[in-house]
């Protein structure tokens, strides 16, 4: 049984030779992980024994049968094999909407505005009146952004980088544009690392280390370390824990880069599989939550709170193989109050759990759903939504899912192929 995409938008069902089965499409990690052993001449066996798992486990994977829907198995499987995760999740993805199309088509204008100009370099353009600046800053920080909206973000980052950097060689404009510079940066760390352009959060992270050392301030500069440290690959969480528990001590720092921090640090353990050290961490960034009035810290729209801490303790449980149980651990969270993207990121991660059990999977499907109301964007461009979406279609019967999968995975973009 194939799944082929129909000119009603989404994807009908279709029997072939009477088979059940969907079959294996490029669009799954596990191909990719087959395609990269083969490449390098590597056993099924050796490689399996390198990322921690059985060969039949690994077999699973690479037929399209279990997918891939946690940061330790992904980052194994990319350490075994020699290449960045980046290489197995196949990021960026082709768009599948025309804002996806509309947010790829300005990643080259993001790239150069980050690569033409250094901090204290100043483009040759007229400078714009500062009210203008900043209500396109605050446009960026406290709309697009926290509504995950790439296509928007892409379309403003470019000018507002170069007028930015304009503003910063005034005096009496210096410390307040240096301030939106920072954020600036840190937004486009994340729309890059969302869409999955290698290089530019690494750099994006080193202009928000330029900036903060023009400015000269502990909060800055500890604001700085703690992105390095969030944004850090995915291959190497000795490092990040090392880093973000080094930003979680420096003095001076406010309490959300400390709470911050710790989350970071706890995510990099569960990766890891260590789940007392998780544990500690959070209970440090619980503490420092409770110390926020209100419950959602509005400076840097960096979310800080006991909600937000909430998120990430179901993420980190997810991480340490919570599967369905993270329903347990959601249970207790009521994520309204935060941005729409952190709002989505605790439905695709209450979603990707409740997948992992046939029982709940209409619920996951569900959650996952309400995330791409909230968030299309990010939902579309996360790996292991895709991953779970091609799971779902590979272990599908006649009746499974029906078209609320069928055309969420259209527009995932991992319809299934011939």
């Amino acid at each position: 049984m194939l799944f082929r995409l129909s000119a009603k938008g989404y994807l009908d069902r279709e029997e072939l030779s009477g088979e059940r089965q969907v079959a294996v499409d490029e669009t799954h990690i596990g191909r990719r992980v087959r395609e990269i052993r083969s490449f390098r001449g590597m056993s099924l066996t050796a490689t399996a024994q390198l990322a921690g798992m059985a060969p039949s486990y690994l077999s699973m994977i690479e037929r399209g049968l279990r997918p891939v829907n946690q940061r330790a198995t992904l980052e194994a499987l990319a350490n075994a094999l020699r290449v960045s995760p980046a290489e197995l999740t196949g990021k960026p993805y082709a768009p599948t909407d025309a804002a996806s199309e509309e947010a790829h088509s300005h990643i080259f204008e993001v790239e150069d505005a980050m690569t033409a100009w250094r901090i204290g370099e100043v483009p040759d353009a007229p400078a714009r009146p500062w009210q203008q600046v900043s209500a396109e800053l605050d446009l960026l920080n406290l709309t697009l952004r926290p509504n995950a909206d790439y296509a928007a973000q892409g379309a403003l980052l470019p000018s507002l980088i170069r007028d930015l950097l304009v503003a910063a060689s005034d005096p009496k404009r210096r410390t307040a544009a240096l301030v939106g510079l920072i954020a600036t940066y840190k937004a486009v760390a994340y729309f890059a690392h969302d869409l999955g352009v290698a290089g530019l959060p690494v750099l994006a992270v080193e202009r928000m280390r330029e900036a903060a050392e023009e400015l000269d301030d502990p909060v800055w500069l500890s604001y700085a370390a703690y992105q390095r440290a969030q944004l850090i690959s995915g291959t190497n969480r000795s490092r990040q824990y090392d880093l973000a528990v080094q930003t979680a001590q420096v003095p001076g720092a406010r309490v959300e880069v400390h709470g911050l921090a710790h989350l970071t640090a706890a995510l990099a353990c569960a990766s890891r599989g260590d789940a007392d050290a998780a544990q500690t961490h959070l209970t440090e960034a619980t503490a420092l939550a409770d110390r926020i009035e209100p419950d959602v810290s509005p400076w840097m729209q960096t979310n800080f709170g006991r909600t937000n801490v909430g998120i990430w303790k179901v993420s980190i449980g997810l991480e340490l193989g919570a599967g369905a149980k993270v329903r347990e651990i959601a249970s207790t969270v009521r994520p309204a109050g935060v941005s729409k993207s952190r709002q989505a990121q605790f439905w695709i991660d209450v979603g990707r759990g409740l997948l992992t059990e046939r029982k709940h999977r209409d619920q996951g499907l569900a959650a996952i759903l309400e995330a791409e109301k909230l968030a299309p964007q990010k939902v579309r461009n996360n790996v292991f939504v895709r991953e779970s979406v091609a799971g779902l279609l590979a272990q599908a019967r006649r009746e499974a899912g029906g078209r609320d999968l069928r055309g969420l995975a259209y527009r995932v973009g991992v319809a299934p192929s011939g």
